[in-house]
């Protein structure tokens, strides 16, 4: 699913932060974009459509990593949390090489956060992908805050296939990297074995 540009000599790979509305997606990358040098990264970038209101999602180029000569260039992107844009989520994941699927860990939230990796997982098989066969961690964000689900009962509900996960607080910058920093070396893994 990644593209390979041979003039410039780039693998580019694509990952896409997936959870609800409110969840800390855009959160995690404007602290990955602010700690990240400069001469390491691109623009962020938000988009707005004609047909759903003004839709924002997060572009951001990592340069990380080399394989055969190649430069490895990570574009970093979220989905809107709100159900009604699901035809851009669906065009989101297209082309996808790994996910993160940021859940919110507060107890109210538990529905929505249900909704959301059942829609990621229904979008993914409508394009012919099954989840078990991407990449894909799960960070459960927000645990500073009071009244939160205890962990063993969200790994339980979003964590069907026991992949890596992550505690976090993203505002702070708790777990953000180290969410990043796994996805990206399980990208990296399953592109060297086609390589």
């Amino acid at each position: 699913m990644s593209f390979i540009n041979y003039s410039s000599r780039e693998i580019n790979c694509k990952i896409v932060y997936y959870g609800p509305g409110l969840c800390g997606k855009t959160t995690n990358l404007q602290i990955i974009y602010k700690k990240t040098r400069p001469e390491a990264k691109g623009k962020m970038i938000t988009l707005a459509t004609e047909t759903e209101r003004t839709l924002f999602f997060d572009f951001l180029p990592l340069a990380l990593g080399d394989i055969k000569g190649f430069k490895t260039r990570f574009h970093l992107y979220t989905v809107p949390g709100q159900i009604f844009y699901d035809a851009s989520r669906k065009l989101i994941l297209k082309g996808v090489d790994g996910i993160v699927f940021v859940a919110d860990s507060q107890v109210e939230r538990m529905d929505a956060n249900i909704e959301s990796f059942d829609n990621m997982k229904a979008n993914l098989e409508e394009q012919g992908y099954a989840l078990s066969q991407i990449p894909y961690v799960v960070q459960y964000n927000k645990r500073d805050l009071p009244n939160v689900v205890p962990i063993e009962e969200l790994k339980k509900v979003l964590n069907p296939d026991n992949v890596a996960d992550f505690e976090a607080s993203a505002r702070d910058g708790v777990g953000v990297f180290e969410t990043l920093k796994t996805i990206v070396k399980l990208v990296l893994i399953e592109l060297k074995k086609g390589s």
